[in-house]
């Protein structure tokens, strides 16, 4: 598998989306399971498989362009509203990037690493190891790259971004990701209450950092990446279960802006799972 993985990173972009396209339509078809739960929660959302059907190719491509992200330079990738990030660091509070599973989640942080952080620190994002020790080696190294710091998903982790915060740099996460039991509060997601994690909201609560919206869009034959940036429409509320709410809704609309390339697949409202030595929170 190492030596897939590193063939794969050294294939042209175009090719690697070709066979991650397919491979991600082979395995819409080979799973019933995942093929209803894909069905079911567009159709939550208001769309007909149809007007996301693109989604089913695009979740290949995110799985194929892994090895390239991990273990090559960085990739093309334009930056859009970069002026909403700029706003957000003038206040001097800190940042907290948010992004759903949307498009190529991945490279938002080290595009966005590799424009700001020398300027003000590095990103912290949390980080859970894979279990395979090959793999495990590559994420450690492809996460703490350059601009990047990748903590634990564990109270030591959460305690490093709240100091980074405090710095006034900047950390990222993904919100829609479902944490663990007691570390996240029931809350509608596109009108159904889905598990969702409270650490995004009590990290700007308690540093008073700014909130920016990320999403990185995948360009067709392999032309590369837009990342656009947005802040939120209206600041968050103090109170933890509407500021929570305010996130989905944040998360919602951005989805909304390019539903062909979220991971509709995703088995957001699944019950938490049990784990009580973990932080509070979910894994960027």
């Amino acid at each position: 598998m190492p030596t897939l993985f590193r063939f794969l990173s050294g294939l042209p972009l175009w090719l690697a989306h070709a066979l991650g396209a397919a491979a991600g339509w082979l395995v819409f078809f080979a799973s019933p399971t995942y093929r209803r739960r894909f069905r079911e929660n567009a159709a939550r959302a208001g769309y007909s498989f149809g007007q996301v059907r693109a989604a089913v190719g695009h979740a290949g491509r995110m799985a194929a362009e892994l090895p390239r992200l991990w273990l090559r330079e960085q990739m093309p990738c334009r930056i859009e509203n970069a002026a909403a990030v700029e706003r957000a660091w003038s206040a001097g509070k800190g940042l907290v990037f948010l992004t759903p599973h949307i498009g190529c989640f991945e490279l938002s942080v080290q595009a966005a690493a590799q424009r700001w952080s020398a300027e003000h620190g590095p990103i912290t994002i949390l980080y859970r190891p894979a279990r395979q020790p090959w793999l495990a080696e590559v994420m450690s190294t492809a996460r703490n790259r350059p601009g990047i710091r990748a903590v634990p998903t564990a109270l030591t982790g959460v305690r490093q971004m709240i100091k980074a915060l405090r710095r006034g740099e900047a950390v990222g996460l993904l919100p829609d990701q479902v944490p663990p039991q007691g570390q996240g509060v029931w809350s509608p997601f596109f009108g159904r209450d889905a598990y969702t994690m409270t650490l995004a909201a009590r990290l700007a609560q308690q540093t008073g950092a700014a909130v920016v919206l990320a999403r990185c869009e995948r360009l067709g034959a392999g032309r590369g990446y837009v990342l656009h940036f947005e802040e939120l429409s209206v600041p968050l509320s103090e109170d933890l279960d509407e500021a929570v709410l305010q996130i989905n809704q944040a998360m919602e609309r951005t989805i909304r802006q390019s539903p062909g390339q979220y991971l509709w697949g995703y088995a957001r409202y699944k019950q938490p799972r049990a784990e009580p030595h973990a932080s509070a929170g979910g894994a960027a």
